[in-house]
């Protein structure tokens, strides 16, 4: 919906306001979480109850103030899943789904960083913390790149995404105390905000309306199961050699996805190349 209602020129900047406002609240939620655990005595499943309440809110507003774009609406699509409207989606788009299942692989689940702030020493009750550093990065870069993006092209922007979370996976590996952990935390959000919503642009920019609903689907899955697979090295590398070699075991799978994105951006010609700026 939000490629259908954007021009094309200004879709890094759509996706990069839609990540920061999703980041917001993502780091509104862990700050309240927090205020809510100290008030009740750690009343995990009352503040889950105070959870609901927000839910319930999204789903009004969905059901009563989001309408369908006007070139959507009344139009009855048959099931786009087939053979044949996945081949609708083209080379342009499989080669976007292969960088983001690249750059998903670099990166596990932020799970792990709750469990490092653990590791390290942070309070069970201040926990939270962890995701709102990393949130509030995220939220204060994602629409500026964005922005950036649309103007300068998105290759720079996302070989820059993961150097920076080399440098996160480093710091989270040889944090041994608070600082370092909450420096890596930073980082790890800063790589989401110059990485995420470039690459939903790209999603958007590679395929035609009539699929595009297929496309993010599709995209989804993908990622999904390279962030399965990355979690569940990390989860592996944890248990048997310790924290530290999760993050360094994730720092040499960043170093690998970049020259995998690099060398891809450097071998692409023509229509390729264009379609990712």
């Amino acid at each position: 919906m939000v490629a259908d209602i954007t021009l094309p020129e200004q879709r890094g900047a759509a996706y990069g306001l839609r990540q920061s406002l999703d980041s917001v609240g993502a780091f509104a939620g862990p700050l309240l979480a927090i205020g809510l655990m100290i008030l009740t005595g750690n009343q995990f499943r009352l503040v889950f109850w105070i959870a609901l309440i927000p839910g319930l809110l999204a789903v009004a507003v969905l059901f009563f103030k989001v309408k369908e774009p006007v070139t959507m609406a009344g139009k009855n699509f048959r099931s786009p899943l087939s053979r044949q409207s996945l081949a609708l989606l083209g080379r342009r788009y499989w080669l976007v789904v292969l960088i983001g299942a690249i750059f998903t692989l670099a990166r596990f689940s932020e799970a792990f960083l709750l469990l490092r702030a653990e590791s390290v020493g942070l309070n069970i009750s201040l926990i939270p913390l962890a995701l709102v550093t990393m949130n509030v990065a995220y939220s204060l870069t994602a629409y500026p790149v964005g922005r950036l993006s649309d103007r300068i092209g998105r290759q720079g922007l996302l070989a820059m995404g993961l150097i920076v979370l080399i440098g996160a996976d480093v710091l989270l590996a040889l944090a041994r105390g608070l600082w370092l952990f909450f420096a890596g935390a930073g980082l790890w959000g800063l790589h989401l905000g110059l990485t995420q919503g470039l690459i939903s642009a790209l999603v958007a920019d590679a395929v035609s309306p009539e699929v595009r609903g297929t496309a993010f689907g599709v995209f989804g899955l993908i990622s999904g199961m390279a962030l399965l697979s990355a979690s569940l090295l990390a989860g592996w590398l944890w248990q048997n050699f310790g924290a530290p070699a999760t993050f360094t075991g994730g720092a040499l799978i960043a170093v690998f996805a970049l020259f995998g994105f690099l060398y891809l951006h450097q071998g692409s010609k023509g229509q390729t190349v264009n379609s990712l700026n």
